[in-house]
C-alpha cells in the first residue's frame, strides 16, 4: 500500500486511487479466472463457499506464500476487511449478477485491457514490495529476496495445485514451476533484477526500474490478450540460452533411447557359440559309431 501512495501525483487522493487499482485487479483477476478455469461458474452454484475460498486464493495467495516465506502468519491480509469485503463484492458480482451483465461489461475487450495492464502494474509493485520486505529482514540473503519477491508477484499461480484440491480436482501435470506461463517467468527474472538493484549491484534506482519493467510487462500482457496468444516474449531467448547451458531435451532422449535400444539388441541376439575343433568332431563321430555298433 505505502508503494502506491508513494508514487501517486499531489493532485489525486492515493486512497482512491488505490481503491480503483485494487477494483480493477480483482476484475481482472476473476474474469481471468472464469475464462480459464472449467466448471468454475458450475462449482460456484454447486458449493458457493468452496468458489469463494478459491476466489480469495486468487487476491490474497502471493501474500499467504510470502508470509509463509518469512515466518509471518498467513492469514494476516486477511485483517484488511475493505479489501477482502471488496474481493467478495467483485466475486460475488462476476458469478451471480443477473444475465452475466458484470462479467460481460469487464470481459470487453477494450475494458479488459485496462483491467490487464493495471493487474501488472500492481504485480510489479508487489514483486519490489516483496523484495524490499526480505532485504529489510535478511539485508545478505540473496535467495530469500527472489523467492519473496517471486512469489509474490506469481503466488497465485504457484498455489493451483492446492486451489484444484480445494475444487476436487487433481492435476499434478499443471504444476506451475514445471511448465512456467509468461507472467511466472516474468516474475522471476523480475524479482532477480529488483535484488540486483536492492543490493547495489544494478546501477539504477528503484522508481526508475518499476517503471521500465512495469512498461515491459504492460506491452506484453496487453498484446497477449488483444491476439489471445500464448507465446512467451522469452521463448527465443531461451531457445538460444538453454541448449548452450543446460543441454538440449532432444538429442539426450536421443542417445538414451540408442543406448537402450542397442542394449535390447545385444540381450535379444547372443553371440554365437565358438566353432569347434578337428579333434573335437572326430571324437564325436567315432562316439556315435561306438553307439551304433553297441
Amino acid at each position: 500500500k505505502g508503494h502506491f501512495q508513494t508514487s501517486t501525483g499531489a493532485g489525486k487522493n492515493p486512497q482512491i486511487l488505490f481503491f480503483q487499482i485494487k477494483i480493477k485487479n480483482y476484475c481482472s483477476i476473476f474474469t481471468g479466472y472464469l475464462m480459464n478455469e472449467r466448471g468454475a461458474v458450475e462449482m460456484s452454484r454447486r458449493s458457493p463457499f468452496a468458489s469463494w475460498l478459491c476466489a480469495m486464493l486468487h487476491c490474497f495467495g502471493s501474500y499467504i506464500l510470502a508470509d509463509l516465506l518469512l515466518g509471518e502468519s498467513p492469514i494476516d491480509y486477511f485483517s484488511n476487511n475493505s479489501s477482502v469485503i471488496l474481493a467478495t463484492a467483485v466475486w460475488y458480482l462476476i458469478f451471480f449478477c443477473p444475465m452475466n451483465l458484470f462479467y460481460k461489461c469487464v470481459s470487453f475487450l477494450p475494458l479488459k485491457l485496462i483491467f490487464v495492464a493495471m493487474k501488472e502494474v500492481v504485480r510489479v509493485r508487489k514483486i519490489a514490495a516483496g523484495v524490499h520486505h526480505a532485504h529489510h529482514r535478511y539485508h545478505h540473503g540473496w535467495f530469500i529476496m527472489m523467492a519473496t519477491g517471486w512469489v509474490k508477484g506469481s503466488g497465485v499461480a504457484l498455489m493451483s495445485n492446492f486451489e484444484q484440491l480445494l475444487c476436487g480436482v487433481w492435476k499434478p501435470e499443471t504444476n506451475e514451476i514445471l511448465r512456467m506461463s509468461f507472467p511466472t517467468k516474468a516474475s522471476l527474472y523480475g524479482t532477480v533484477l529488483f535484488t540486483l538493484q536492492q543490493t547495489h549491484w544494478l546501477p539504477i534506482s528503484e522508481a526508475n526500474l518499476i517503471f521500465f519493467f512495469t512498461m515491459f510487462m504492460i506491452v506484453c500482457k496487453v498484446f497477449m490478450t488483444a491476439t489471445h496468444s500464448h507465446a512467451s516474449p522469452f521463448a527465443p531467448v531461451e531457445s538460444f540460452i538453454c541448449p548452450v547451458f543446460f543441454g538440449s531435451v532432444s538429442s539426450g532422449h536421443t542417445s538414451h533411447h540408442h543406448d537402450q535400444h542397442g542394449a535390447s539388441q545385444e540381450v535379444s541376439h547372443p553371440p554365437p557359440p565358438p566353432a569347434k575343433s578337428k579333434e573335437e568332431l572326430n571324437e564325436g563321430t567315432r562316439k556315435r559309431k561306438a553307439k551304433k555298433a553297441e
